[in-house]
């Protein structure tokens, strides 16, 4: 009579009451894998108690949270890893050393002086000094009398000379700026390739979440209703 009302568990060779078998093929197809990792010999056709399944829920719900915590710190570790080592177009553009000839140093220097309020302040400090003493002081006798032909030649020169190194300047300042604009190009081409990529890989995780979700719930669903089955006995 005893032995009518007790099973003996194939994985742990302990009797169970009857009232708590559980076949091998009324087990839920990933509950049944971890079982047979551990029990290779388990059968669809052998019995555990719903004791020893709980323990194989618990356990699948456990890898799973493990494994979902152990993808997202590997992903935490590569993007904190990829921002360390990223040399990337931005990086390139910051630290790219400019080289520069002397003439074109020179240039710059001129178009730097030539535009600014100091260069306007001295020349026309320069031109009333020239003026003032060409009239008031040598009389109109001087080095330059009035109309100031020298002083207009020397203005002409200075003119004819500073234009076009402003303008040597001017090019290579726009030559530059197109450079510029191409690597913001390749910036803004490499950041929405990435952006791309994020979306593919949070789309994969959320379909494989959603499918490990309703796994998941499955399990539970059953623990639940051998608790009611219990209940009711």
């Amino acid at each position: 009579m005893e032995n009518s009302k007790t099973f003996k568990s194939a994985i742990s060779g302990l009797s169970f009451d009857e009232k708590e078998k559980i076949y091998g093929r009324e087990i839920h197809d990933p509950i049944l894998g971890l079982i047979k990792k551990e029990y290779p010999d388990f059968s669809t056709e052998d019995c555990i108690a719903v004791n020893e399944l709980n323990v194989y829920r618990q356990k699948y719900i456990s890898n799973y949270l493990s494994t979902e915590i152990g993808a997202l710190s590997a992903m935490e570790k590569n993007v904190i890893s990829s921002l360390k080592e990223d040399k990337s177009i931005v990086s390139i553009v910051e630290d790219e050393q400019e080289t520069r000839t002397l003439g074109q140093k020179v240039a710059d220097k001129v178009a730097d002086f030539g535009g600014s309020w100091t260069f306007i302040i001295a020349f026309v400090i320069f031109i009333t000094i020239w003026i003032c003493s060409n009239v008031y002081i040598f009389l109109n006798k001087g080095f330059d009398p009035y109309p100031f032909i020298l002083l207009n030649l020397i203005l002409s020169c200075v003119a004819a000379l500073q234009a076009p190194v402003i303008m040597m300047s001017q090019n290579r300042q726009e030559e530059k700026d197109r450079n510029r604009a191409k690597k913001d190009y390749m910036i803004n081409l490499k950041s929405e390739l990435e952006i791309r990529l994020i979306h593919d890989k949070i789309d994969h995780l959320i379909m494989h979440q959603q499918q490990e979700l309703i796994e998941i719930q499955k399990v539970q669903i059953e623990m639940m209703n051998d608790i009611l089955n219990q209940i009711k006995k």
